[in-house]
């Protein structure tokens, strides 16, 4: 899970990139006809600043969303900057670097908002539009941004439930009892104010979005003022600290240097994604704070030729679920004979769905978690169908209000030794799946904190699913074995998620994570390539009758005329005898 989101997050970012670079045209001339008037062609506009223009940078950091350009606001101010230079500053760079500390006041500590406007002006004017001498309209532009993150903070009220031990401290505990969420305002120091080396010819109101609210105009004469972007985007959010009445000054370290037009796009980028996020509603598409900073991470240290790849490779990686998931669907759709089948495994897949979906719910998990959990359940639930019979007795009721339900086996199950070897599977994998889970169950019970003994039970069954579950591929492995036979498996299925599960090992060693997700990568690997080496040596005998009366013979007889060769596995009960 956690290498995906990492790859799909980049490759959702590089989506956005790209349909946003298919909007960026440079603008042209056009001209727009009526039948009352003549033609009047669209007017471009340049930058009131161009290349080498003397601007002065002026920097206030207060509580007020408006610019009130008071002076004990202003933490930076930085003279005679040339506009478009690249290799000015102390580090030969374009870029210049401050660091100070501001006074954090009552209203910052109670979670008021923290706001940084940045204004440039040319040499020697005043940004403050009450200063007449020094200030007219044209001479520089200014932006603000808000520098404090607001951020949900979960508290969790667990404790061991035997000795009663907690690790919180008594103010988390506290704030458990009284409320559980809390809204807190986050600082982070660093913050990089971009000024875009920009001259394209826009033209106002034909600039493409999210562009467009960035490049400002001049009302008179129709230019638009050199673009300023605050850009955070580098900031982890696990950086941030918060804001609370023991903080009592906040440190802030700021860079300004130029930025190119095309790295400009990049960040706008993430800045509407992060938009559109928002408007869907943060418990909805609300993406971990590890799981960003993941990302971030991965594109600061990894080679452009691993990300590049990693692109093709997630395309592939989502197309090969897909398939998996149709063919999976498909192959229990048309499926009319369960022999060969484990259908036990098939219920015990829905009890884990269960537990899954309950877990995710007592854990606050996001909504979009919920969703995909609840829609597989459904899918393994359809599935039920499929493999049993399910009698709804409408005069026998429950409590006199739910009708009874009866599901039994189905012939080709029961008529087989399916069934037989399906519940000697499971006896044998009793003997080592119930020592596992009362042993887990100790553990968790000796060692891990927990809301009550609810949590406990979903918490120590979701462990022991996602630590053991793959195990629950054997009985199936089992069957095969005693019948002699695979051809009653879905394999191309199957083939989707091998090819997954292979591309999950190589970049389980390129992307970093914990060594024991490495490991846990290579479990499944086990199951199958035993499920390979039973196709191989239970090969398919084209001369045996399988299920539905036909062989692989008369099906080549019956495609000879096409041009086209079908084979077809012998049955299992012919191979049984074998």
């Amino acid at each position: 899970h956690s290498i995906w989101s990492i790859i799909k997050g980049i490759a959702l970012r590089a989506l956005i990139v790209y349909f946003i670079t298919s909007f960026f045209r440079r603008p042209q001339a056009n001209t727009s006809t009526s039948s009352q008037s003549s033609s009047m062609p669209t007017k471009t506009s340049q930058n009131l600043f161009p290349n080498g223009t003397h601007i002065d940078l002026y920097i206030y950091i207060d509580e007020n969303e408006k610019l009130a350009y008071k002076e004990e606001s202003l933490v930076w101010f930085k003279p005679d900057i040339i506009y478009g230079d690249w290799y000015g500053g102390p580090n030969g760079d374009g870029s210049y670097a401050i660091e100070t500390e501001i006074n954090a006041s009552k209203n910052m500590q109670r979670n008021c908002s923290i706001w940084l406007h940045t204004c440039i002006v040319k040499t020697g004017r005043s940004p403050n539009p009450r200063n007449k001498k020094k200030h007219s309209w044209g001479d520089g532009v200014c932006k603000s941004k808000r520098m404090n993150r607001y951020k949900k903070l979960r508290y969790r009220r667990t404790h061991n439930l035997l000795t009663g031990e907690t690790s919180a401290s008594a103010e988390d505990i506290k704030k458990a009892e009284e409320t559980p969420l809390e809204i807190l305002s986050h600082w982070h120091p660093n913050l990089t104010i971009n000024i875009i080396d920009d001259h394209t010819a826009w033209v106002q109101g034909h600039v493409p979005p999210p562009l467009d609210e960035f490049v400002e105009f001049d009302p008179i004469s129709g230019d638009y003022y050199p673009i300023l972007y605050v850009n955070d985007y580098w900031n982890l959010l696990r950086e941030y600290t918060p804001i609370n009445e023991t903080v009592n000054t906040l440190p802030v370290h700021l860079t300004f240097q130029p930025l190119s037009l095309f790295r400009w796009q990049l960040y706008t980028a993430q800045a509407m994604r992060s938009r559109w996020t928002s408007f869907l509603g943060q418990d909805l598409m609300e993406e971990s704070d590890d799981d960003q900073d993941s990302m971030k991470e991965a594109l600061l240290e990894t080679s452009p030729y691993l990300l590049g790849l990693t692109f093709v490779v997630s395309i592939v990686h989502s197309i090969f679920e897909f398939l998996a998931f149709k063919n999976d669907i498909q192959f229990w759709n048309n499926r009319k004979s369960l022999e060969g089948l484990s259908v036990r495994s098939v219920f015990f897949n829905v009890f884990q769905s269960v537990v899954v979906l309950l877990y995710v719910l007592d854990n606050d998990t996001n909504m979009v978690v919920r969703i995909s959990v609840f829609v597989g359940l459904l899918i393994e639930i359809w599935k039920i169908h499929k493999v049993s019979n399910i009698e709804i007795n409408r005069e026998q009721k429950l409590f006199g209000i739910i009708p009874k339900i009866k599901i039994t086996d189905k012939g080709s199950y029961v008529e087989s030794s399916t069934k037989q070897y399906d519940i000697l599977a499971f006896r044998y994998l009793s003997w080592a799946l119930f020592p596992l889970l009362g042993c887990y169950a100790v553990y968790s019970l000796l060692y891990l904190e927990h809301k009550g003994w609810y949590s406990w039970v979903l918490g120590m069954l979701y462990g022991f699913l996602l630590t053991f579950g793959f195990i629950m591929m054997t009985p199936q492995l089992f069957i095969n074995y005693k019948l002699k036979s695979v051809a009653h498996l879905p394999w191309r299925m199957l083939s989707y998620k091998f090819l997954n599960t292979f591309i999950d090992d190589i970049f389980a060693f390129v992307i970093k994570m914990p060594t024991m997700y490495r490991i846990g990568c290579f479990r499944d690997d086990i199951v199958f390539f035993i499920y390979l080496y039973q196709r191989w040596i239970y090969r398919v005998d084209p001369k045996r009758m399988n299920e539905f009366g036909t062989s692989g013979e008369i099906e080549t007889q019956r495609s000879d005329a096409n041009g086209t060769v079908s084979t077809i596995a012998k049955p299992i009960e012919d191979k049984k005898k074998d």
